[in-house]
Formats: structure tokens, C-alpha cells, sequence
């Protein structure tokens, strides 16, 4: 697994949101502050 880099922007990806659409990290880009969690229980 890659490490992850501070100071770095992230590279942009896709994911299915909890209704079925898609969410893209390049529709967040200009926030101050994104977090993202993920998890593994929530199926």
C-alpha cells in the first residue's frame, strides 16, 4: 500500500454514495477541510 503524503493533494476517484449516485473527490476540490470514512461494517 502507497503511503500517503502530506501537503498532497489527493488523486481524484469515484464511489458509489449511500444512494446510489456517484461522488467524485474532484467535486470537493477548493474545500478547506474533506474527510472521508470509510467503513468496512457499513454494508
Amino acid at each position: 500500500m502507497a503511503r500517503v503524503a502530506l501537503d498532497v493533494p489527493a488523486p481524484d476517484f469515484q464511489l458509489a454514495d449511500f444512494r446510489g449516485g456517484d461522488f467524485h473527490l474532484a467535486d470537493l476540490r477548493g474545500a478547506s477541510t474533506v474527510l472521508l470514512v470509510f467503513n468496512r461494517g457499513f454494508m
